[in-house]
């Protein structure tokens, strides 16, 4: 499975980006999706995550409310909607996948796509 992570930029404090994953090599259908991100000087951390139909998410507590996870299957892409970001989501951020069908939220991940730059200023 491949994966490449999008949409990542430069937003002030207050503002929204989407960041897309598209996938291929496997049906996106059978994978599980989750969204982390790493900042300088950090560990990688969860942020959200999506069971294969899209009907079950779950995020961290610093995002809930605010971020949203969701997926197209037909067009083989996972989101992650961010509103009202804060300098403290400023981060590289990784979306991953594995071949289960029900939320991933504390096992690791099989695949994993490039990051994507995410800086909050404020």
């Amino acid at each position: 499975v491949q994966l490449q992570a999008s949409g990542g930029g430069l937003v002030q404090a207050g503002g929204s980006l989407r960041l897309s994953c598209a996938a291929s090599g496997r049906t996106f259908s059978n994978l599980a999706v989750g969204w982390f991100r790493q900042a300088p000087g950090k560990e990688r951390e969860f942020v959200a995550a999506i069971n294969w139909s899209g009907g079950v998410s779950y995020y961290a507590n610093s995002v809930k409310g605010r971020f949203t996870i969701s997926r197209d299957n037909a067009k083989n892409t996972a989101y992650l909607q961010m509103n009202n970001l804060k300098p403290e989501d400023t981060a590289v951020y990784f979306c991953a996948a594995d071949n289960r069908l029900g939320l991933v939220v504390n096992t690791p991940y099989t695949y994993w796509g490039q990051g994507t730059q995410v800086t909050v200023s404020s």
